[in-house]
């Protein structure tokens, strides 16, 4: 036998091992994946923990909003600011759960009205709260992800190197004479095939399978069938105007010109504060 067919001969039953290799790699992956669509399509979901991932439009704070103002325990006005109702301020009144509740304890600490985005960056209260209220859900999401298969160790680095070694050693013999006959041509044809698809199996095994090869996250899939939130809805077809006055508010951030404190007028330097209920258009007449 020649050194072309005896290449030939370790080098294609090597090269479909690993790329068996790889199939089984990804068949336990997908076993695990399905088994994961599973627990997440019969999980209870809280719509506010559907609506954290939304982003800045539909988010859990702007349901939250949304909760308060068809409950009548705020108001919104054409700038996006929200106040607390005369209800709303009532200490005992309250929606009925942990995240309307806190924003409406946020609207409460104000003495002025404050946008959404400006609560939501401004109030450390309110951040702990959706912290806390978001902390177990998502902890338990990740528990229900499929684990992806661990990354290449030590011993698998090493094979890498080795397979690589192989594949110079291959390559140089294949190309170090011309085959002379059809036996060695086909063994050397077989022998650079096998060689140019290992690299190929080399790139595709570093690579973990998920929402990327085409897969869509089971955990987000879930979530997304929860969206939009509700209370939102409800509003938008009760009160559109409201609804969208709720968008604008969720991203404003800046403060009013109070910061939601007392006023306090304060006399230019080197000029007294004017008589109370004096004329202070200046002039004697």
């Amino acid at each position: 036998m020649t050194t072309t067919a005896a290449l030939a001969c370790v080098q294609l039953p090597l090269t479909a091992l690993l790329y068996g290799l790889l199939v089984l790699r990804g068949w336990r992956y997908g076993r695990r994946y399905r088994a994961a669509a599973r627990r997440c399509a019969l999980m209870d979901v809280d719509p506010y923990h559907a609506a954290s991932g939304q982003g800045w439009y539909g988010d859990d704070l702007q349901a939250a909003a949304a909760r308060l103002v068809l409950d009548g325990l705020a108001t919104v006005n054409h700038r996006g600011n929200l106040r607390a109702t005369a209800a709303g301020a009532a200490t005992g009144r309250g929606a009925g759960h942990p995240l309307p509740d806190a924003l409406l304890a946020a609207l409460r600490r104000r003495t002025a009205p404050a946008a959404l985005g400006n609560l939501e960056q401004r109030d450390s209260e309110l951040r702990s709260a959706r912290q806390r209220f978001h902390a177990p859900a998502r902890a338990a999401a990740e528990a229900l992800r499929p684990a992806p298969p661990r990354p290449p160790g030590c011993l698998a680095a090493m094979a890498a190197l080795l397979l690589i070694g192989g594949m110079a050693f291959t390559t140089a013999a294949v190309v170090d004479r011309v085959p002379r006959g059809p036996v060695e041509w086909l063994a050397a044809v077989a022998a650079g095939l096998a060689v140019v698809a290992q690299p190929v199996l080399l790139d595709r095994y570093g690579k973990v399978p998920g929402p990327a090869g085409g897969r869509p996250d089971p955990v987000e899939a879930r979530m997304a069938a929860l969206r939009p939130h509700p209370a939102l809805a409800e509003l938008a077809a009760r009160d559109p105007e409201a609804e969208r006055r709720l968008r604008v508010s969720r991203l404003r951030v800046r403060r009013s010109r109070n910061r939601g404190r007392h006023r306090r007028r304060t006399a230019p330097p080197g000029r007294p504060d004017p008589p109370a209920g004096g004329d202070q258009c200046g002039g004697s007449g």
